[in-house]
């Protein structure tokens, strides 16, 4: 055991928390049948040479008002694309067209280089949609989607087409993971973790607001605390909510999240 590993450690603070995993995949993969049937689902696109490297690519039923990304979590460590699927159902109702990429994990490769895989899925999606992007993430995913405002990133267009960037409980300060045991894995030392730690950056002049839920590990209150405070940028507490919970709110088009998400 490392000094903050239980203050990381999220599973372990949530009654249930075995069951999530699973319950999110079916729901995902429901998700995607349904889109399928209606030709609104184009799964497993390519943006890279890996084959991890893909994004599902969920269409509304008219032409698409922007584009969302949404990043996943897991510490950078695990889960790919196949499990969030039905979070796309916010955006989609009001008429946004939604990727989720996956991407490789640590140890295989380190955070700067998921980095800059989020960078080239970003740039693919937007080379198929359209209009204002808007980008989302949790946890790790956050961290990712913040590290996408930060100027000279993202690719000069996609940039300039940046609408919102909505971090979801993010991970915006790595250097407390140096005294982690899984950064046995991510392979960090100081030098990295300030280098991909966005609240050591300035970012873009484009909205943006935090995310975190009430009852998550205090942690992950302070981690969207000094993003917010770091970026001068609405920190929004919600209610009631932990870590496995918070991203609920994604299904609802008409939640606070996705308004802000979608503006």
């Amino acid at each position: 055991m490392k000094p903050l590993d239980d203050a990381y450690a999220n599973a372990a603070h949530i009654p249930g928390a075995d069951a999530y995993p699973p319950r999110w995949a079916r729901l995902a993969a429901e998700f995607r049948e349904g889109l399928g049937s209606e030709g609104r689902a184009r799964l497993g696109l390519g943006y890279g040479n890996s084959p991890r490297q893909v994004l599902d690519l969920f269409l509304p039923e008219a032409v698409p008002k922007g584009l969302c990304v949404f990043a996943h979590g897991g510490y950078w460590l695990r889960f790919d694309n196949s499990y969030w699927s039905h979070l796309a159902a916010g955006p989609l109702a009001r008429g946004w067209a939604v990727a989720m990429p996956s991407y490789d994990l640590c140890p295989d490769v380190t955070i700067a280089q998921i980095t800059g895989q989020i960078v080239q899925a970003v740039t693919v999606a937007a080379q198929n949609v359209e209009g204002p992007i808007a980008l989302t993430g949790h946890s790790a995913g956050g961290h990712l989607v913040a590290r996408m405002a930060v100027p000279g990133v993202l690719p000069k267009g996609v940039a300039a087409r940046l609408a919102s960037v909505v971090p979801i409980s993010p991970v915006a300060d790595l250097r407390p993971l140096l005294e982690t045991s899984m950064n046995d894995q991510l392979g960090l030392d100081l030098a990295a973790a300030e280098a991909e730690s966005p609240v050591l950056m300035t970012p873009m002049d484009v909205p943006m607001n935090t995310w975190v839920g009430a009852k998550e590990r205090p942690v992950f209150l302070d981690q969207s605390k000094w993003l917010s405070e770091a970026w001068d940028a609405p920190l929004h507490i919600a209610p009631g909510m932990h870590h496995f919970d918070v991203i609920d709110a994604l299904k609802d088009p008409e939640s606070a999240m996705v308004t802000h998400i979608c503006a």
